[in-house]
């Protein structure tokens, strides 16, 4: 049996169709789940890099901090949830908060950071306080690195969040994980696909949103930085 009968077999089934083990109901638990973790991870660690990257204070630590938390095992944060918080939301949000938070405190970091001092000094000469030039100033500066942040981060949940079937939950892991399980290896690879889909169409998303919902002059300024 080829991988197109795979496929095949997959996408007609009648149980993929509808109900609660459709493709649609699936991808919906998936993205809820990966809208979860990043909106967390969003609340926690982008207000922080603004403001170290506005204040330049800690910057040495949180670079190396982010990086080590990148190495941390996404199935060994699972389990450990699992042990101190039980089966549940819970135990995949804190790997997946993990996960996305080091890309998004890094790139508001460096998105605030690269702005020019010339302009924020002007800022402040016209009478701006600090936070209005870092709303008015470096936030719009710094949109493109924080959209290349949160492409980066959404694309690594997509792909992990396939660890919620480890502890019993939905989403598009469930076919990767039942699949091997009951030997159904057009469910696997099925599963697998739309995983891969999903990620694709994140990116797709943040390269459009970048073209176009910048304005010009950002995305000028982007270009030749």
């Amino acid at each position: 049996m080829n991988w197109l009968t795979w496929l095949g077999d997959f996408f007609t089934a009648a149980d993929h169709r509808s109900g609660p083990d459709s493709i649609a109901h699936r991808v919906s638990e998936h993205m809820l789940l990966s809208g979860e973790a990043l909106l967390f991870a969003a609340l926690l660690a982008v207000p922080l890099g603004l403001l170290i990257g506005y204040t330049g204070r800690g910057v040495t630590v949180v670079t190396a901090m982010a990086g080590a938390a990148r190495a941390l095992p996404t199935l060994g944060l699972v389990t450990l949830a699992v042990l101190f918080a039980g089966v549940g939301d819970t135990a995949v949000l804190i790997p997946l908060v993990a996960l996305a938070a080091p890309p998004l405190l890094v790139a508001s970091v460096e998105g605030v950071r690269g702005t020019d001092p010339d302009v924020r000094d002007a800022a402040r000469g016209i009478g701006l306080t600090h936070s209005q030039v870092l709303r008015q100033v470096c936030l719009p500066a710094a949109a493109p690195t924080l959209l290349a942040g949160f492409r980066t981060a959404t694309v690594q949940v997509i792909a992990t969040a396939t660890v919620a079937a480890y502890v019993g939950l939905g989403g598009l892991g469930r076919y990767v994980i039942d699949g091997l399980a009951t030997r159904k290896y057009a469910v696997t690879v099925g599963g697998a696909l739309l995983v891969v889909l999903l990620a694709v169409a994140a990116q797709l998303f943040f390269a459009l949103l970048a073209r176009f919902a910048l304005p010009p002059g950002v995305r000028a300024q982007h270009r030749a930085r």
